[in-house]
């Protein structure tokens, strides 16, 4: 499936095994019928319906099965409540643009773009689901056939993860022995990038398959536990220019195209940095967020304090108690719980990096 689409993945459930809709559609298929179903009714949608009548009828599957029985499209209203329409003829705008061959597909396609509702359409002869929301078409495949390329992307994201956690890892003793250089910062967001766009994709097949998704989706959960973290606190360390917005540049590694990926420049340019004006290999300091945010029971307003107050992770690690101490709200107990912390996890990090 291509990436991620809200808008596409919220269709998906509602067509998802185990719910009426889809029993619906199930039920057209095994009656050897056809159907357009347009889902949601709305002035966008009332000029484009010529013919047929209105029902208003409560939905039910066994309902929307027998009205597909006619020739026409049927028209739903967005919460499935009602099927409010049967067997009209749909009169799209004939100058917006379609890839599809086939009437009913070309009719679906062009409803969906020129309204932008989600369009459902049933292949008779074929036994073809295909949806269309907006400009993007998803064809329903086979649950057994899904669920196979789930777990095979799971097992991917299982080998992806454990390499995300060895490059964080290494980053974390390196930032200990002030090490660390823009590759190795490319290196992790190129890596927790690559993670987060398998889950996207995972995501999709979870929302296909329904009820038969949930064992997928546990384990979808307890794979990216902390990964969309991890992803900011790595930006918010080596932002050069702290007047940038966070947001800002996790859209633009959102926006880099996959085949770049492997580029690492293209995941330092997306954090602010400039080929012409250095190289990988430049060392750079962490502000601490990262290893500070590891630190139990830290609260986030505490983290920005120390950050604000020292500027580096190196010259925190470096503050006695007492200069600790002076930051608003951290007090002698929480100034030694962050001192031994701090002290925890570099010892974890270099132990985990040469054992």
């Amino acid at each position: 499936m291509a990436p991620r689409d809200e808008r596409l993945l919220a269709v998906l459930q509602r067509v998802a095994p185990g719910t009426p809709l889809r029993e619906g559609i199930d039920r057209i298929i095994k009656a050897g019928k056809g159907a357009i179903i347009v889902v949601g009714h709305e002035e966008e949608v009332g000029p484009l319906i010529s013919g047929g009548f209105k029902l208003a009828a409560k939905f039910t599957a066994q309902r929307l099965s027998e009205v597909a029985k006619m020739d026409g499209a049927i028209v739903l209203d967005e919460p499935l409540e009602r099927i409010m329409f049967a067997n009209v003829h749909l009169v799209p705008d004939p100058k917006i643009p379609t890839r599809e061959t086939g009437t009913r597909h070309r009719t679906a396609e062009r409803v969906a773009r020129q309204t932008g509702k989600p369009v459902i359409s049933v292949s008779e002869s074929m036994r073809i689901v295909s949806l269309y929301v907006e400009g993007m078409k998803h064809t329903l495949e086979e649950i057994s056939s899904v669920l196979f390329r789930a777990n095979q992307a799971l097992s991917t994201l299982e080998r992806y993860r454990a390499r995300l956690d060895e490059v964080s890892s290494q980053l974390s003793a390196l930032e200990i022995e002030r090490a660390a250089t823009l590759r190795d910062v490319a290196t992790v967001l190129q890596r927790a990038e690559m993670v987060r766009r398998i889950s996207d994709e995972i995501e999709a097949h979870v929302a296909e398959l329904g009820s038969d998704g949930r064992l997928l989706q546990l384990q979808l959960e307890e794979l990216m536990h902390g990964v969309h973290q991890e992803r900011a606190l790595v930006v918010r360390d080596y932002l050069p220019d702290r007047r940038r917005k966070v947001d800002s540049v996790l859209d633009r590694l959102d926006g880099i195209p996959a085949q770049e990926l492997l580029t690492l420049w293209r995941l330092a340019e997306a954090l602010g940095y400039r080929e012409d004006n250095g190289d990988l290999e430049q060392p750079l300091s962490p502000r601490g967020y990262r290893m500070l945010w590891r630190i139990p029971r830290l609260p986030w307003g505490i983290v920005e304090g120390l950050v604000t107050r020292f500027g580096t992770l190196p010259r925190i690690m470096e503050a006695s108690l007492e200069e600790l101490d002076e930051v608003e709200g951290i007090g002698e107990a929480r100034a030694r719980s962050v001192k031994e912390g701090l002290a925890r996890l570099a010892e974890s990090s270099l132990l985990e990096r040469y054992s």
